[in-house]
């Protein structure tokens, strides 16, 4: 399964949030086997958030957006999104009853509009929040706010899968440019696919379908480089 991750908010692209969303799902969904092939962020644009979803849902088996939905005036995400699939907002009776009788939230106290979704979408609940969530054709739509946004997830989470790669990592203390004869007779001896990432310590990240195959490859690895003190055996 191959999927975009669009996060949308002005704030991420000052810098004044840092994006933890993308980071966490990435992981949760690569921990399902899922590929994750884009991570974009966008700004608070119906227009701009519009385009790239459009582009992405055509593109991906599915696009995961977050941030963007509940009451204020630059929460837009949703008004994009049922732009994208070509469809006009319309009130979620199942996300009223929800917010009513899960959340504890009266009919007259929500904001307007904060039961719209896309129509013909299905609403996700938001068991950390008010602000309901959205799946509507292969586009899921999610809060900003983080413990809501994982929440949520929570709920589709079994809607996404792949084929789950196991991963070992060396950590060597080697200059990358000195490892570049041993990764390449690594990649030649083992069906494993290798990333390299540079730091204190170089750290040679290992990954494949087959277990057994990806032990291997990282131990005989391990073998061939000089590790750090901590990490000899």
């Amino acid at each position: 399964m191959r999927v975009a991750l669009v996060t949308v908010g002005d704030e991420l692209l000052a810098g004044d949030t840092v994006n933890t969303n993308a980071a966490w799902l990435s992981r949760k969904l690569t921990d399902r086997g899922v590929t994750v092939e884009r991570v974009t962020a966008v700004p608070d644009r119906i227009g701009e958030i519009a385009r790239v979803v459009n582009e992405y849902r055509a593109e991906y088996d599915a696009v995961v957006v977050t941030g963007g939905i509940g009451p204020t005036h630059d929460d837009v995400t949703m008004d994009a999104v049922a732009a994208a699939v070509g469809q006009p907002m319309e009130h979620s009776e199942a996300a009223l009853e929800y917010i009513e009788t899960q959340r504890g939230y009266a009919r007259e106290d929500l904001t307007e509009g904060t039961t719209e979704i896309p129509a013909g979408g299905q609403f996700i609940p938001n068991p950390e929040g008010v602000a309901p969530g959205c799946h509507v054709e292969n586009v899921y739509v999610l809060p900003g706010v983080p413990e809501e946004m994982r929440g949520m997830f929570g709920e589709i989470a079994d809607q996404f899968g792949g084929t789950v790669k196991h991963t070992e990592t060396v950590v060597a203390d080697e200059p990358e440019s000195a490892l570049l004869d041993r990764i390449d007779d690594l990649r030649e001896r083992f069906d494993v696919t290798v990333g390299v990432y540079p730091g204190e310590h170089v750290r040679v990240k290992v990954s494949g379908t087959d277990v057994e195959t990806v032990e291997s490859a990282a131990r005989w690895l391990a073998e061939r480089v000089d590790r750090p003190d901590d990490q000899s055996r």
